[in-house]
């Protein structure tokens, strides 16, 4: 099978196999496991010391199947010494041994596009056959190792949607054939905050297509995803397997509309219009936000705000934010203001442009912690949320699709074989003009 590898160049050393200190161990099993020091190695597999073993692909477990190896995993410990100890259970899971193919970061800033193999499902969950996946912009941050949420080996990917092929025995109310798309969130189901229907908030939650320090789960870059059922939704006849590829980013820009209270005649401020922010104004619109002001550096990007909903675009690097809103709303400030980027200035210019007692909601987070101005928000009280990915709202966002009332088409920028990935990353990773969503066919 022809494999094809992309490299950008890296931002941070990350260790390889080829620089650690290590000596290898084989347990019992046909194929067995290999303990390399500080390192636990599947099939493609690399998990640092300490870390809960979580695998959606090779191996799971799967009724019916025939284990082909006996290896142990579960909690495993590796002291910083030359003493190893394995804490084991019997294996959790265990692949079919059906290939497919999917692209893999097999290092940071490295993708192989090879055969793996097709995971199988447990009892409650859905073998998905993937017929188009979106890359996210927190996959292409993540890919050099700066986020710590894309450690490699990986199959990221979770903007995803395509067919039902197979059904576990408690997967209930699906079946062969079904259109579907699913959550990026793996949510428990019944921790307080699940029970509460705050699936965001999942105390046990896990995101398709991330491995950090606490689990590692497969995504969607690959022709088969199993998932379990309750993530799972239906697609209107009328929306695409593209289409859908964006309801997940759509269902952000959703929710964050939803974190604050949208009133006839309100002015809304979005800052930053990156493929969120560009959602969170059509997502004003058909919310019937009376007027929307769009902040942005980038020109192509707040025409394509204009286009869709915006009445009016900013420059920040060309004028001074805040006087053109004070400007624009007799002296007072906007009414609620959607933050979409993460960043100091960025979070200022959203908290200084509001009125008094207006709102702002958070949803950019590329930065781990930033300036607040306090004493603006304490004496003018404004109200300040975050908003974390989304909570229910795919349904509304799958039918606003289907009705026109948000175009997804329009920031498409190219659909492309899951074959040219390794290359589309690396356009997205050096910003290429012109580049917004890349949606990938496998």
């Amino acid at each position: 099978m022809p494999q094809s590898t992309g490299t950008v160049p890296a931002r941070r050393d990350a260790p390889t196999v080829a620089n650690t200190n290590s000596y290898t161990i084989y347990l019992s099993g046909i194929s067995g496991l290999i303990i390399i020091r500080n390192s636990l190695f599947f099939p493609c597999q690399i998990l640092p010391a300490g870390r809960k073993y979580h695998q959606s692909y090779y191996p799971r477990p799967a009724a019916g199947v025939k284990a082909y190896f006996n290896v142990f995993h579960a909690f495993l410990t590796f002291p910083k010494t030359d003493v190893f100890c394995v804490i084991a259970g019997l294996l959790e899971t265990i692949s079919t041994g059906k290939p497919m193919n999917a692209l893999v970061l097999t290092e940071y800033n490295r993708f192989e596009y090879k055969q793996m193999p097709q995971p199988a499902i447990a009892d409650d969950e859905i073998l998905v056959r993937v017929k188009a996946c979106g890359i996210c912009g927190s996959d292409v941050h993540g890919m050099d190792g700066s986020t710590g949420r894309r450690q490699p080996p990986i199959i990221m990917g979770h903007e995803a949607a395509g067919v039902i092929v197979e059904t576990g025995p408690d997967a209930a109310g699906w079946s062969k054939g079904d259109r579907v798309t699913f959550d990026s969130t793996v949510y428990c189901g019944t921790c307080r905050f699940c029970l509460a229907g705050q699936i965001n908030l999942c105390d046990n939650r896990r995101v398709l297509g991330v491995s950090c320090d606490d689990y590692r789960q497969h995504g969607a870059f690959a022709e088969y995803v199993s998932v379990p059922r309750h993530i799972l939704y239906p697609l209107p006849d009328a929306v695409s397997f593209v289409q859908a590829a964006m309801v997940e980013p759509l269902s952000i820009a959703s929710h964050a509309v939803g974190r604050t209270r949208i009133a006839p005649g309100d002015t809304a401020l979005v800052v930053g219009t990156g493929m969120i922010g560009l959602f969170i104004v059509q997502s004003l619109r058909a919310a019937g936000c009376a007027r929307i002001v769009a902040v942005d550096i980038d020109p192509d990007r707040l025409d394509l705000a204009c286009t869709f909903g915006a009445d009016l675009a900013l420059r920040s690097d060309r004028c001074d934010v805040h006087a053109q809103v004070l400007t624009h709303t007799d002296g007072l400030g906007a009414d609620v203001a959607f933050e979409a980027v993460g960043i100091n200035e960025t979070v200022h210019t959203a908290v200084t442009s509001v009125r008094k007692g207006g709102s702002v909601v958070l949803v950019g987070n590329v930065s781990p912690a930033v300036q607040l101005p306090l004493q603006t928000v304490v004496t003018r009280e404004i109200s300040i949320s975050g908003s974390c990915a989304s909570c229910g709202e795919y349904p509304q966002c799958l039918d606003r699709i289907a009705s026109g009332a948000i175009d997804v088409a329009g920031l498409i920028t190219a659909e492309a074989p899951l074959s040219e990935g390794a290359s589309w990353f690396k356009r997205l990773y050096e910003r290429q003009k012109g580049l917004m969503k890349v949606i990938l066919i496998p």
